[in-house]
């Protein structure tokens, strides 16, 4: 078996000089250069012989390798032009990897899902660019793509607003939807350093566990989500005020504070303030208004 090769900063610069490579600023793109981080994301990844991985913008292929020699099968979609055929030299050795040239936000994940593992949950592994980080992983939860897990490499920051509770000021939108789909935890800190080129942040590395059931009971789930969009759109307005203003949701002020208060909460109540289960809750209530 062929031994990754990649995570030594060595052999990075040595590719990236071979197809004299420039970095483009809109993907968004630094290269792990950490043989140790990589290692600690395989490892808290749980990936076996027995896994169909997908890679979301695996850049010259050095994570791709690492887990080319843990999984059964591993499809790796890139969408920068100039990193296919870097790709295609690197993952030469490694018969068990696709590379899918494409926008993973355009990609059927289902269907793949289905060719490649009979449909069965799959695992998602990636070092994301914080600037896709969060249509990425709804886009994963909200098209009920068949998912075991998800491990990333995020910006810390987004890390942190995905497993906080009401009352911080990090808790949004992210966490809720989070903390709706899976159980997050963050496995590994990841300092600037460990990359090519140095981002300004610090980046986390986080598991996102799969529910198998909701940890709340909703009726309208889109509903719920339209109303926490709602609510944190403007977070310095009363819950009140950010339903009423909102343009995804056409409910008069007497029926919010209705619904309010039929979930036992005060009319002045901030967004930031509800719990996913008050949230699930008083979503519940605006459908049972429509009956």
């Amino acid at each position: 078996m062929t031994e990754p090769y990649l995570g030594n900063p060595q052999c990075t610069i040595e590719v990236l000089q071979k197809y004299d490579f420039v970095f483009q600023k809109r993907f968004g793109q630094n290269f792990l250069i950490d043989t140790h981080v990589l290692d600690k994301i395989i490892r808290a990844s749980e990936i076996t012989k027995d896994d169909f991985v997908l890679e979301i913008g695996p850049g010259i292929g050095t994570m791709t390798q690492y887990l080319a020699q843990s999984a059964r099968e591993v499809a790796a979609v890139e969408i920068d032009d100039a990193l296919i055929p870097i790709l295609e030299d690197t993952l030469k050795e490694w018969d068990n990897v696709t590379v899918i040239h494409g926008d993973i936000l355009k990609t059927d994940i289902s269907r793949l899902a289905v060719e490649k593992n009979g449909g069965k949950p799959i695992k998602v592994v990636a070092n994301l660019p914080y600037y896709i980080t969060t249509p990425i992983i709804m886009g994963l939860f909200e098209n009920k793509v068949p998912l075991e897990s998800i491990t990333i490499m995020v910006q810390r920051e987004v890390a942190d607003r995905m497993l906080v509770g009401p009352g911080t000021k990090d808790y949004g939108a992210l966490s809720l939807a989070v903390q709706y789909y899976a159980e997050p935890r963050i496995v590994a800190n990841v300092p600037p350093n460990c990359f090519m080129p140095r981002p300004k942040v610090g980046s986390a590395v986080i598991r996102l566990i799969r529910h198998r059931e909701p940890p709340v009971q909703v009726t309208d789930e889109k509903l719920m989500f339209r109303l926490i969009r709602a609510s944190f759109n403007q977070r310095r307005k009363t819950l009140v005020n950010g339903l009423k203003n909102s343009q995804e949701l056409d409910f008069s002020k007497e029926r919010i504070e209705n619904a309010l208060t039929e979930c036992g909460l005060p009319l002045n109540i901030r967004g930031e303030a509800l719990t996913l289960q008050q949230f699930a809750e008083l979503s519940n209530a605006f459908t049972a208004f429509r009956k």
